[in-house]
């Protein structure tokens, strides 16, 4: 039986019942979860409020290396009532004081959750509950993760793609309690860490480079900047390959020591392969002479 049928049938039980059973549903928790339970981990019999409390506790920096783990979700089998303290197998009510442990409740991850305004749902092929609405995402085979129905006929497919951690801040991107987004190369991050990037002007990919946003006026700025800082006589004719971050190209393009141009695409993301300054040494030797 999934979350969303066990909330349905909790708010049809009479209303005395359903009082005694949403009591605390507001003073519970923690900084990850609002639910009226904590968690005995089975990996070292210890208390936590939630997978994400035990997974900073074992893994921050004060911890031996040695000793640092996370908790395997899916073996949890024992919680403590938040109201009662009653130690009990995982389930949605408490078999001693009556209260709803948590209005959403997913007995596959064993977890639960008292803000349904997150509109979590299970998905049978992660293996994992989301939140969203179900009605709202898909589930792409070849990614091996759900996106939102805008992407489903425009994302491109990178296989397992957030099956890694996030290329700026290194948490796990499968299960992170974090927003995503995809970027239109494909690759996922978390949204806070590209609006970080965005503050300190990085607008490619940090896994493949491309340019994630319309860059155009940039180029054009670029184009002005280029024009208005003539390079030296000596390297005027100096030509140098690059390869185009953008478009993945190669062309032979005039050396600047502020930025070289796609000639394919226009794009200023690139990057130099071949030739260079240190070539012009000889000429350099002949002025000094």
């Amino acid at each position: 039986m999934d979350g969303g049928l066990k909330h349905q049938m909790i708010s049809s039980l009479p209303a005395s019942d359903e009082c005694m059973m949403q009591m605390g549903s507001e003073k519970y928790g923690c900084s990850h979860y609002r639910r009226r339970c904590k968690i005995v981990a089975p990996c070292c019999n210890e208390i936590f409020g939630c997978r994400h409390c035990h997974n900073d506790a074992k893994n921050s920096i004060e911890v031996d290396p040695l000793d640092r783990h996370d908790i395997p979700r899916h073996e949890l089998k024992r919680v403590i009532c938040s109201l009662c303290e009653t130690e009990q197998d995982v389930q949605q009510i408490c078999i001693n004081c009556g209260v709803c442990l948590g209005k959403y409740f997913c007995s596959k991850c064993k977890f639960f959750d008292d803000d349904v305004s997150k509109n979590q749902y299970h998905c049978e092929k992660c293996g994992i509950c989301r939140t969203g609405g179900k009605e709202n995402f898909f589930h792409c085979d070849k990614c091996e993760c759900c996106y939102s129905n805008l992407l489903k006929d425009s994302h491109i497919c990178i296989e397992r793609a957030m099956h890694h951690n996030c290329p700026i801040c290194f948490e796990y991107l499968f299960d992170t309690p974090r927003e995503t987004t995809v970027l239109p190369c494909g690759h996922t991050i978390h949204l806070s860490c590209v609006k970080e990037m965005e503050r300190h002007f990085q607008y490619s990919c940090p896994v493949c480079l491309k340019s994630y946003c319309d860059m155009t006026r940039v180029w054009e700025r670029l184009d002005q900047e280029v024009a208005s800082t003539p390079m030296p006589q000596m390297y005027q004719n100096k030509m140098v390959w690059i390869l185009c971050n953008d478009c993945g190209e190669t062309s032979e393009v005039n050396y600047h020591v502020l930025a070289h141009k796609c000639i394919n695409c226009n794009s200023y993301n690139t990057r130099q392969t071949r030739g260079g300054p240190s070539s012009c040494s000889s000429g350099i030797s002949d002025v000094v002479r």
